[in-house]
C-alpha cells in the first residue's frame, strides 16, 4: 500500500510536469492541528512568483476533486531556492562537493544534526565529512537535508 507522501507525490507530479516545471520534492507537515504541504518545482530559467501561482490554481483544483488531506492544511508552493531541501539520492549526487545541513530521524553517534561536506553517494548512501570525519548516513534516515548556499 502507498503510503500518504507517494500517494501525494503521484498526485502532484503529473499536474507539475503538465505545466512544464520539474516537481523537486514534497515536505508533508502535520503538527497537530495544523497540516502544511510544501510543493517545491523548479526550471531551466528558475521560478517565479506567477509560476508558482499557475501551480498552485491548478493543484487547488485538482485537491477539491481528490481530496487527498482529511481537514483543512495550507498548500504552499515555491522554488527550492538558494538552500535547497534535498529529497533524492539523485538531488544529493548533483550538489557532491557543496555544504550540507542534515538531520537524522534518530540519532547516530550520539548526533541528529550534521554540517558538513558532502562527499559522495554510495547505493543508498550520502558520505559526509564533518571535521576531518566522513559518515555514511543511509538515505532511508534523513529526516531533512539542504544544500548550505555559497556566498561569493
Amino acid at each position: 500500500m502507498a503510503t500518504k507522501s507517494e500517494r501525494l507525490d503521484a498526485l502532484i507530479a503529473p499536474v507539475v510536469s503538465g505545466l512544464g516545471y520539474q516537481l523537486w520534492g514534497v515536505e508533508y507537515v502535520s503538527q497537530g492541528r495544523h497540516t502544511s504541504l510544501r510543493i517545491f518545482i523548479d526550471a531551466e530559467a528558475g521560478i517565479s512568483v506567477d509560476d508558482c501561482a499557475a501551480v498552485s490554481r491548478q493543484l487547488g483544483g485538482v485537491f477539491d476533486v481528490e481530496d487527498p488531506i482529511a481537514g483543512e492544511y495550507t498548500l504552499e508552493v515555491s522554488s527550492p531556492g538558494m538552500d535547497r531541501p534535498l529529497f533524492t539520492l539523485a538531488q544529493f549526487a548533483q550538489f557532491v562537493g557543496h555544504q550540507v545541513k542534515v538531520r537524522l530521524r534518530s540519532p547516530f553517534e550520539g548526533r541528529r544534526n550534521f554540517n558538513g561536506l558532502l562527499k559522495a553517494v554510495e547505493e543508498e548512501d550520502v558520505i559526509i565529512e564533518v571535521d576531518q570525519h566522513e559518515y555514511l548516513l543511509p538515505i532511508d534516515s534523513i529526516d531533512k537535508a539542504n544544500v548550505v548556499p555559497r556566498f561569493k
